[in-house]
């Protein structure tokens, strides 16, 4: 269960990266590029700050295999694909979520405090979707106002929590994962948004 929700999160994330990457109109080199740096990035963070090298998608070659084959299927299917900001958003979001509990379950098995854990299932989700957006000239969505690194957290909290009830290993990474789901979806559905810290962006300039 935890390998195919690892396998099947690098496929969400490198369609993701696809999506973005068409909308930039980006030649096919550029956009098979995205699609690694946004499915890898931060599984390779990640594997490096708990000293695990070489990184996991380099020893496992059906990373590779599951990147190359979800970017050409998103570029084949790039027609059916019409609301690329809906697509991008779900892709993106269902990434998150699974590799949320990854990141969480690797921490956990190299003996890291819970806090550091869910920091670093937030990192792996995240880290990603930040260099793809920086190499797209795009501010990345964790910075912004927007319900994102939250939901990771919360999905973070949830596993543990969940550790101190009857419930399967393999249903704790199901229910974590659909929790940051769920609150991202339910974050852009109802608008819900972190607190702006700035007030008037002018009243704020101008003091």
């Amino acid at each position: 269960m935890f390998y195919f929700i690892e396998v099947f999160g690098t496929a969400a994330f490198a369609i993701s990266g696809v999506l973005i990457a068409l909308k930039k109109r980006m030649d096919f080199f550029g956009i098979i590029i995205i699609a690694f740096v946004t499915s890898v990035g931060g599984g390779t963070l990640r594997d490096l700050l708990i000293g695990q090298t070489p990184v996991s998608w380099m020893t496992d070659i059906l990373y590779t295999y599951v990147i190359l084959g979800a970017s050409v299927f998103a570029i084949v299917f790039r027609s059916k694909l019409n609301y690329l900001r809906t697509s991008l958003f779900l892709f993106d979001t269902i990434g998150i979520g699974l590799y949320t509990v990854v990141g969480v379950e690797r921490a956990i098995s190299v003996g890291l405090h819970p806090l550091n854990c869910i920091a670093i299932g937030t990192i792996t989700a995240c880290f990603g979707g930040v260099v793809r957006d920086v190499l797209c000239n795009e501010i990345p969505v964790i910075f912004r106002k927007e319900i994102y690194a939250t939901a990771c957290l919360l999905g973070g909290i949830t596993y543990f929590i969940l550790q101190y009830l009857p419930i399967e290993g393999d249903y704790i990474f199901i229910i974590a994962g659909l929790v940051v789901i769920a609150v991202r979806l339910l974050a852009v559905i109802f608008k819900i948004t972190l607190p702006n810290l700035y007030g008037n962006s002018s009243d704020f300039l101008s003091n």
